[in-house]
């Protein structure tokens, strides 16, 4: 590839996040983050879902299908793979998806 002005501008930005993400405190919080956008994420779904009575099957269906693709790559894979900031950071957010559903469907039931 070329070395262009974007492409140096992208290798050193991909670069200074790397290295700024070393740091085992920000590595937390960026996975904290992603836990709470999951949490969100699963709100917004179950709401707009359910407004439109006819999407809730598929919607489900998706949700599994992306739920058991991310346990396939978080935990069926290399322990280097896992350890990895984006499949930790993809793993998180699933885990606040999930969470997010099950208070959903408790407030739900209530």
């Amino acid at each position: 590839m070329q070395n262009t002005r974007l492409n140096t501008l992208f290798d050193t930005t991909v670069r200074g996040l790397g290295s700024w993400l070393q740091n085992p405190w920000r590595r937390l919080s960026v996975l904290i983050i992603s836990l709470l956008f999951g949490n969100f994420l699963g709100t917004a779904i179950s709401t707009i879902s359910g407004q439109q009575a006819d999407l809730d099957i598929l919607v489900a269906g998706i949700l599994v299908g992306v739920t058991e693709l991310v346990n396939r790559i978080a935990y069926g894979t290399t322990q280097a793979t896992r350890r990895s900031l984006p499949v930790q950071m993809i793993n998180a957010l699933k885990v606040g998806l999930v969470y997010s559903l099950f208070v959903e469907a408790f407030k739900l039931g209530s």
